[in-house]
């Protein structure tokens, strides 16, 4: 519960943004936020699920200024006390990226939305801005959702400029991705100009399908007024060379023009709702009840020390519907748990780590819990194969060590068997929702549906740990040979070689933590136990509006192939 708090108090400070002085000069400037925009865009009283709010958190430091007045900032609904987070949590110069991006509902369908967080820097854009906002279009692609921007950005972040600019994941994959929703895939994009969009982002709004603008606070164009007077001495203002009205009347760029936020709001709430429905899929959804045993139960389940065992089933019970699991092979490989079952009334083929000594049928040695054998690797691929034949989306609760070696797993073809394992997953054409529970070590985070493989959603609990091994092992890979020649003498390591170990170690605990993985971008979102489900059942119903393959970016439909 601890871990649980922390996160909370870290996403409570990062959802300020720029902090309070900025957002009430958001509101002088008769505008809402980012924030208080998508809260009046989705509706009420349903789960949305924020990507990516712990990215860059960590980062430029240096830009944020007098960082005491940062940890003093109150929080709603926090105590002042409660945001003291310690060095390697203090938020940087860009909170979110300057940008906040959710999956959530619109109108009783599924939408993701973008929108640039003007208190942080007018908007503009980093690199992890740039990032995320691939990542959110990413998802409405694979899922075949509407996207809706909220553009209200000063343009590039000029000193991290290369960055962003450049590349093949820079700013222009944005324009890239706008393209192909455009012409092949039919995914709905909405854009609400609601402040400045400058240079070669106005390029995001202009390959939309719909663009409004508000009046006197939103500006589209190539170059602003200061730009035109240097390049071509011409003197205009901003909201004649390009405002609400001239964009409207003057140019025909833009389509519809509103007084203020909330009737933008509304006109894009109006547009979502024109849009038709889905056919309904394979996947049918059924009335559900609630899981069998209550959320709070995981944090008595999960050990404190993540080396200890614990029971994955008791876990299943908090996640699944009335805890109810029709185990695959249930006498069969028994380190790792396949079966069918359902979250909030949505059929799941669910592929979780045992943790703990399982006893051998043969009579031989036991084996290890989240450790993957060859038997194992061949059962899960099996089943796989199954599920996407049947068209049922898969769920990864990972809790995995990595793959058994020695050799008696090498003569009994462990590597062929992986393979398999990792082909299975990665052809796979159903939706892949993973969470991560605890480990998420080597080649075993990589077949449990690793980020690398594109799986739909990816979620860590705070007590997920991502690397490929824990810090014990990395020193004994570092330093086994220094520590055997030390051990062959009879002597101990002397005071400089166990601080470069301990420096070793820390410097994995913190690479192995959750929040340093999502602040990198290797996560969608750290949720709590008491989300999952929520965020689950969004993910899948978010998923499954795409009934064809979920492979990579996207895949466009086979007339165009």
């Amino acid at each position: 519960m601890e871990l649980t708090a922390e996160l909370r108090q870290l996403e409570a400070k990062l959802r300020l943004g720029g902090g309070p002085e900025k957002i009430e000069k958001q509101h002088k400037q008769g505008k809402l936020t980012a924030r208080e925009r998508i809260d009046l865009l989705l509706d009420k009283n349903t789960y949305s699920q924020e990507i990516g709010l712990l990215v860059a958190y960590d980062q430029y430091l240096e830009n944020r200024g007098q960082k005491s007045e940062v940890r003093g900032q109150k929080a709603p609904g926090t105590q002042n006390s409660e945001l003291s987070i310690q060095n390697s949590d203090e938020v940087g110069g860009a909170p979110a990226a300057g940008v906040v991006t959710v999956v959530g509902c619109v109108e009783g369908r599924e939408v993701v939305v973008v929108a640039n967080d003007a208190t942080v820097k007018a908007g503009s854009w980093w690199p992890e801005t740039i990032k995320k906002i691939l990542r959110a279009q990413e998802i409405a692609m694979r899922c075949h959702v509407p996207i809706i921007y909220l553009v209200d950005s000063a343009g590039v972040n000029l000193p991290y400029q290369g960055g962003v600019f450049p590349g093949q994941y820079g700013a222009s994959r944005i324009f890239y991705y706008n393209s192909i929703m455009r012409r092949y895939l039919k995914v709905p994009q909405i854009s609400a100009v609601m402040g400045p969009c400058i240079a070669g982002g106005a390029y995001l709004p202009a390959l939309s399908d719909v663009i409004i603008m508000v009046e006197g606070t939103s500006f589209m164009g190539l170059g602003g007024a200061n730009l035109v007077k240097g390049a071509t001495g011409q003197t205009i203002d901003n909201e004649t060379l390009g405002g609400a009205r001239a964009h409207n009347e003057l140019s025909g760029v833009a389509h519809y023009r509103v007084k203020n936020d909330e009737a933008c709001i509304a006109k894009i709430r109006e547009f979502v709702s024109e849009l038709p429905f889905k056919a309904e899929g394979a996947v049918r959804f059924v009335p559900f009840g609630k899981a069998k045993t209550p959320a709070e139960k995981i944090y008595e389940i999960i050990p404190e020390d993540h080396r200890q065992p614990y029971n994955m089933r008791e876990l299943l019970d908090c996640l699944l519907d009335d805890g109810l699991l029709d185990e695959f092979q249930a006498d069969y490989a028994k380190e790792i748990i396949t079966g069918h079952a359902r979250i909030r009334g949505i059929q799941v083929g669910v592929i979780a780590n045992h943790r703990g000594m399982v006893k051998s049928p043969a009579g031989g040695p036991p084996r290890f819990g989240g450790i993957i054998y060859t038997e194992s690797a061949e059962k899960v691929a099996y089943f796989i194969e199954t599920c996407n034949r049947h068209q049922t989306p898969l769920l990864f609760v990972q809790d995995v060590s990595g793959f058994m070696v020695g050799p008696e797993a090498e003569h009994s073809g462990i590597i062929r068997a992986g393979a398999q394992f990792v082909e299975a997953m990665a052809t796979a054409l159903v939706p892949k929702i993973v969470l991560t529970v605890n480990h998420a070590s080597g080649a075993g985070y990589y077949a449990m549906a690793g980020q690398g493989f594109d799986p739909d959603f990816i979620f860590s609990w705070p007590t997920g740990r991502m690397g490929v091994m824990e810090g014990d092992s990395a020193v004994q890979a570092v330093f086994g040979s220094q520590l055997e020649k030390l051990r062959a003498k009879g002597e101990e390591p002397d005071t400089d070689l166990e601080q470069q170990m301990n420096n070793v170690r820390e410097t994995y605990e913190r690479d192995l933590d959750a929040k340093y993985a999502a602040a990198r971008g290797f996560v969608d979102a750290v949720i709590t136990p008491e989300q999952t489900r929520d965020a689950i059942e969004l993910s899948l119903r978010t998923s499954l509006n795409n009934d064809g393959p979920h492979i990579g970016q996207f895949v466009l439909p086979p007339s165009l192939v």
